[in-house]
C-alpha cells in the first residue's frame, strides 16, 4: 500500500515566511488591528480609513485571515481574535506591536544568513549589547515594556516570595521583576544589574512606579562583575542565548555563592527541548546570535538544569512558563 503523498506545500509555506511577516507588518503599521476594533471593520470602511483604497483592503484582508489574524462572517465585517485584541489594539494596555516590530531591520541579515554563519571572524561576548547607547536602551524597552511587565505578573502568580527579604535581577532592564515584587510584597527589596546605559532606564521606569524607596538599579556585568550580596532571590529572564555554555555555567555558580543560604534561583529563558528538536522559537533566538555576533546559542532544559546541579543548587525544577517560548529552571540553595 502506498504511504502518505509528499508534496511541498510545508516547504513552500517556510520560504514564503516573509512574506507573512511583511503582511503583519503591514497590518500594523496601518494600524488595521485598531481600526477593525474601532469599527471599521468591512473592505470599504478599512480600505477608507487607511488610506489604501478598497481593492488593497481586500488584498490585506484577505492575508490576514489567512493567518487567523482576523476573522469574517457571512455579512463581510471583520474581527479581531481574543490574541490580537488584545496586544495589537493600540490604546490597550497590553499593546504589544512595539515589541512585534523590534527586530525588523533584522530582516535583511535573515536573507544573508549562509554569508553570516561562514563569517570567520571572532564571535564578541555580548553581540549587539556591545554596541547599546542609552538612546538603543530606551528604545528597546519601551518596545518590550509592556511585555515584560506581564511576563512578571505571571512570575509573581506562580512564585510565592513571602518572607524574602532582597531580589536580585541580571539584566533585568526595565525592572519589571522587582517592580511587580515591590508592589506585591511589601517588605521585599530589589536591585536592578545592568549595563551602564539601561540603568538609566531602569531608574526611570522604578521611578514612574513609586517604588525607588525599594528597588535600585546598578551597574554590574553580572558574568564579570562582583554581585550583590544579601539577596536571597535571584531572577534572571530573557537573556539566556546571548551567552555560551561557559559564561552560563560560571555565572550559575557565582550567582549561587552569592546568595544568601536557603536563597533561590530563578532562570528563565528561551530554551530548547532535550532532544534540540524544538520549539522552533528558543532555536531561531539562538539562531539570532550569529547576526549581531555574540558568542550565545539556544540551550536546553537539560543543560540548565545541569548549571543549577553543577553549581550546588538543590531542588532544581523546570517549569514551562510561556508555551513553546520560554521555560523556568529553578534551585535552591542549601541553607
Amino acid at each position: 500500500m502506498a504511504g502518505p503523498k509528499i508534496d511541498t506545500v510545508r516547504l513552500q509555506r517556510i520560504s514564503k515566511g516573509y512574506w507573512e511577516a511583511g503582511a503583519f507588518f503591514a497590518a500594523i503599521d496601518l494600524e488595521a488591528f485598531t481600526l477593525i476594533d474601532a469599527g471599521k471593520n468591512t473592505v470599504e470602511k478599512l480600505g477608507a480609513a487607511a488610506g489604501i483604497g478598497a481593492l488593497n483592503a481586500e488584498r490585506l484582508l484577505d492575508a490576514l485571515a489567512g493567518m487567523d489574524l482576523v476573522t469574517r462572517d457571512a455579512s463581510g465585517v471583520y474581527a479581531n481574535p481574543p490574541d490580537v485584541d488584545r496586544f495589537l489594539v493600540k490604546g490597550k494596555p497590553g499593546y504589544a506591536g512595539a515589541w512585534m516590530c523590534f527586530l525588523r531591520e533584522s530582516w535583511p541579515d535573515w536573507n544573508r544568513m549562509a554569508e553570516i554563519l561562514k563569517q570567520d571572524t571572532p564571535a564578541d561576548r555580548l553581540g549587539m549589547y556591545d554596541d547599546l547607547t542609552e538612546e538603543s536602551a530606551r528604545a528597546y524597552h519601551e518596545a518590550t515594556y509592556s511585555i515584560g511587565l506581564g511576563a512578571a505578573r505571571k512570575f509573581h502568580r506562580e512564585v510565592d516570595l513571602s518572607g524574602r527579604r532582597r531580589i536580585m535581577d541580571l539584566g533585568g532592564g526595565s525592572g519589571a521583576y522587582c517592580i511587580v515584587a515591590a508592589d506585591t510584597y511589601p517588605e521585599i527589596e530589589g536591585v536592578v544589574l545592568d549595563l551602564p546605559p539601561v540603568v538609566p532606564v531602569a531608574r526611570d521606569y522604578i521611578a514612574k512606579h513609586g517604588v525607588g524607596d525599594r528597588v535600585s538599579a546598578e551597574v554590574c556585568d553580572f558574568t564579570a562583575d562582583p554581585l550583590p550580596r544579601g539577596c536571597d532571590v535571584a531572577i534572571q529572564a530573557s537573556n539566556l542565548p546571548i551567552y555560551d555554555r561557559a559564561i552560563i555555567g560560571a555565572l550559575v555558580q557565582r550567582i549561587h555563592d552569592a546568595l544568601e543560604p536557603g536563597g533561590e534561583y530563578h532562570l528563565i529563558g528561551e530554551m530548547v527541548d532535550d532532544d534540540r528538536m524544538g520549539p522552533i522559537g528558543p532555536a531561531l533566538w539562538g539562531l539570532y546570535e550569529a547576526i549581531p555576533g555574540s558568542t550565545g546559542h539556544a540551550h536546553s532544559i537539560a543543560e540548565c538544569i545541569g548549571y543549577l546541579e553543577a553549581a550546588g543548587f538543590e531542588n532544581v525544577t523546570a517549569t514551562e512558563f510561556i508555551p513553546k517560548t520560554l521555560t523556568r529552571v529553578t534551585g535552591s540553595k542549601r541553607r
